[in-house]
């Protein structure tokens, strides 16, 4: 596979040179692209690692040392943490600059500049929701700090003396592909990780959708297609946990929701986004002390979202990932504690329907007043496009996301966003206070700076210490407040507060002697305070927890195995009944198939056929069950997979079972029986488009996808197994973008760790792509502490220290 791309780097087809001087449209000039001098070839690189063995600069105090393992994660060896950042962002822009560079035009709405108007609304979109405010607000915020703001400026000062020496023969090829160069770094564009993550993980939420179900549906009937709690929880703070404090009471006002619906909704985070992390203790551990695992999934990405290092000073000796442009390490170890995140889905985005005064939206009402807003004009350099103008409106609430000139022609709907990310934030400081932390006091205070976005850091030590706790800011709400669209004029639909530090949710040690979370609900329903998210993971938690409950004294193989586990929980449940009420007369023809799913044993292997048959099976269920929904013109989501499996179980002839295009009155029966038939008639188009074998892996197609959707530079079908709501959640696009097993050894930590990509983001690297087979394999590559060994080192370089 490496090596097939490596070839197809070098053999961009001759049809392109009928523009070798100058662009049309999007193509850039083909002339330079192919030139022997400054063209792809030059991005083609013999060796791994292609710096000096010596690189001076001004810049630092005292001489940075860094050797390169196997995969290419550097060890930095520093006197001093400012040296060391230097040396860091310097490495990594070497690695990830057309990456960095491409998450800051992202945050900051300038795509378009560089790739034209098929990226104005998505630029539009940032602006509007806030991301660059976000940014700059949270780098003033970060820049006051004495500690912080150093090492911001050291990592850029690195990060521009890796550009100021390029030629334009240096490049990356991406910057080739689109005609232009890299732009200087700051730390402004260091801080683009909390605007970036908080976007992807903290900005999913369905008020208007479920506003528009609300009043189509009746209150009735929507509490019982949209429950906020059913079943088996499984929360993250165990059952058991008692609350010693007295809660702070938000009050429900009498005034009613606004009466309005929307068509249209803007684009969400994907829903597949989340993450696992568990912990024993070392009185459950075979080994005697805590083994910690940690595992975001998000989409699979070449260059990949993260960028590993270890770097060691006399204040730090820290190893783990982060964003490629932010300095700090996000999740990993130390000498001393391990610490890892998980998305808690709390809601933080809340929408306020303004009235303005007039057209001219210069005032609206709030709390029986006139209120001036404030008007911004953005502008947006397009690439062969004349400069767009793009007019926000703000009030107190926030921007107006939803206006005349955004997402909706009606003058009357213009709904502001307020998102508790747009608040004061110093979520780096916590971090950064985590790589040099040392014991659980330690870890406590660092939390206090944590901002969001909302995330279940788990925790352990060396020792014999583990701990969880869901930090942020989170407003004290009333039942119901945030869910749907809210009243922008009314004080009463203002939060009343927020919930303090001391309540928020957290447990230290555990009477099982584990400790878990993969995006369930936080809490049971003892918990004193309002806790909403439109989804909640119902199947990874409970499937970890189960095992973690099973296995009486887990290695770190087990750790490894439980990260990489198959098992499809949602088949577990649904099977049974889906086979139970299938009428067989009726699919005689599948015989071979039915004869497949029912030996299954619920693990989604990449060989196996069954999960392809009930992947599909089970999709056309859920499609013809809530087909009334697609008849709608406004936007609504569909009941989740977990309450369509209750409300399925418990009945047979609800309402919604009967099929609009048919006129018999149908049951769960009849739509089992019919979603069967329907899936082998889908299995079939599948296999005359792609083939006779549809073995899970084949069918699932798991890919590594190009930011740029550069086919040539990405890997698709990967031969893995899992799935969403799976632990190993690797589905099309998405999956486990970081593995990590840590062994907290008073005698010395390690890790285990591994990613589906590669540190290099350069296609014509050898080891582009490196490490994704072991990564599908479940394979882990050694996390040091130490400074390597000679025979571990496949490079090194040292950065001198010169007078300025």
């Amino acid at each position: 596979m490496k090596l097939f791309r490596f070839i197809l780097f070098f053999s961009i087809s001759g049809a392109l040179l009928f523009a070798l001087s100058n662009e049309i449209g999007s193509t850039p000039p083909i002339g330079p692209l192919f030139s022997p001098h400054q063209g792809f070839l030059q991005n083609a690189e013999k060796n791994p690692i292609n710096l000096a063995e010596e690189i001076s600069s001004s810049l630092i105090k005292s001489n940075v040392k860094v050797t390169f393992d196997e995969i290419l994660i550097p060890h930095i060896q520093s006197e001093n943490e400012t040296d060391g950042f230097f040396a860091l962002g310097y490495i990594t822009a070497y690695h990830r600059l057309w990456q960095m560079d491409f998450y800051a035009r992202l945050v900051f709405g300038r795509l378009s500049e560089i790739v034209g108007k098929r990226a104005l609304e998505f630029d539009r979109l940032n602006r509007r929701i806030g991301l660059p405010k976000m940014t700059r607000d949270f780098h003033e915020k970060i820049m006051i700090d004495q500690e912080l703001s150093p090492v911001l400026q050291a990592y850029s000062n690195g990060v521009n003396a890796y550009i100021d020496q390029l030629s334009p023969a240096d490049y990356p090829i991406e910057f080739k592909l689109l005609n232009y160069k890299p732009e200087q770094w700051s730390t402004l564009k260091s801080c683009l990780a909390y605007a970036l993550l908080s976007n992807d993980l903290a900005r999913s939420e369905s008020d208007l959708e479920s506003t528009n179900a609300r009043i189509i549906l009746g209150d009735s009937l929507y509490q019982i297609l949209f429950p906020e709690q059913v079943g088996n929880l499984s929360p993250v703070i165990p059952s058991t946990r008692k609350w010693d404090f007295d809660p702070i009471k938000a009050i429900r006002p009498t005034i009613q929701f606004p009466y309005s619906t929307t068509k249209t909704t803007i684009s969400k985070p994907d829903p597949l986004n989340g993450s696992n992390n568990f912990v024993v203790d070392g009185t459950k551990s075979q080994t005697g002390y805590p083994l910690f695992a940690n595992e975001p999934d998000l989409r699979l990405t070449a260059p990949s979202i993260w960028y590993a290092s270890h770097m060691k000073t006399p204040s730090m000796n820290v190893f783990g990932v982060t964003v490629p442009g932010t300095p700090v390490t996000l999740i990993g170890f130390n000498d001393s504690i391990a610490w890892g995140v998980t998305n808690s889905p709390r809601d933080q985005v809340d929408w306020y329907k303004i009235q303005f005064k007039d057209d001219q939206r210069k005032e609206y009402f709030y709390n029986n007043q006139w209120f001036k807003t404030e008007q911004v004009i953005e502008y947006f350099d397009v690439k062969n496009e004349n400069t767009f103008a793009d007019t926000i409106i703000y009030t107190h609430h926030g921007p107006v996301v939803y206006d005349r000139s955004y997402q909706t022609k009606d003058e009357e709907l213009n709904y502001a966003m307020k998102w508790v990310a747009h608040g004061e934030a110093t979520t780096f400081k916590a971090m950064y206070e985590l790589n040099r932390g040392k014991n659980f006091e330690d870890y406590e205070n660092a939390l206090k700076y944590f901002s969001g976005p909302p995330q279940n850091v788990l925790f352990a030590s060396t020792a014999n210490d583990i701990a969880i706790r869901l930090p942020g800011k989170f407003p004290n709400k009333w039942p119901d407040q945030g869910k749907f669209l809210m009243d922008g004029s009314k004080l009463s639909h203002e939060y009343q507060g927020y919930i303090p530090d001391e309540h928020q949710l957290s447990q230290r040690g555990s009477e099982t002697g584990f400790l878990s979370s993969a995006n369930q609900h936080p809490a049971d329903p003892s918990y004193p305070y309002y806790v909403y998210a439109h989804r909640f993971e119902y199947y990874r938690n409970r499937r970890i927890n189960e095992r973690l409950s099973a296995i009486e004294h887990p290695s770190v193989s087990d750790m490894k195995q439980l990260q990489n586990d198959n098992y499809n929980y949602i088949a577990s449940e649904y099977l049974p009944m889906m086979l139970s009420r299938l009428d067989t007369s009726k699919v005689v023809a599948f015989q071979n198939h039915l004869s497949i799913i029912k030996k299954w044993d619920f693990f989604n292997l990449p060989g196996k056929m069954a999960p392809t048959l009930f992947e599909l099976w089970h999709d056309q269920l859920l499609a013809i069950t809530w087909d009334e929904f697609d008849t709608l013109s406004v936007a609504v989501n569909k009941p989740n997979t977990y309450v369509t499996y209750h409300l399925m179980n418990a009945s047979d002839s609800l309402s919604y079972w009967d099929r609009l295009e048919t006129t018999k009155k149908e049951s769960s029966s009849d739509l089992i029986t019919s979603s069967f038939i329907d899936a082998m008639d889908s299995l079939e188009n599948w296999q005359t488009a792609n083939g006779e074998d549809y073995s899970w892996s084949k069918f699932k197609n798991t890919t590594v996808g190009h930011l740029l959707g550069i086919p040539v530079f990405s890997t698709p079908g990967i031969k893995i197994g899992g799935n969403s709501s799976i632990v190993n959640a690797a589905s099309g696009i998405h999956g486990p973008s970081w593995r990590m097993v840590v062994e907290l050894d008073p005698a010395g930590v390690k890790g285990h760790g591994v990613y589906p990509g590669s540190q290099t983001g350069n296609p014509g690297n050898p080891t582009f792509g490196q490490m994704i087979d072991d990564w599908a394999s479940g394979t882990y590559y050694p996390l040091s502490l130490d400074q390597l060994s000679s025979d571990k080192t496949i490079y090194s370089l040292e950065f001198k220290a010169t007078d300025k």
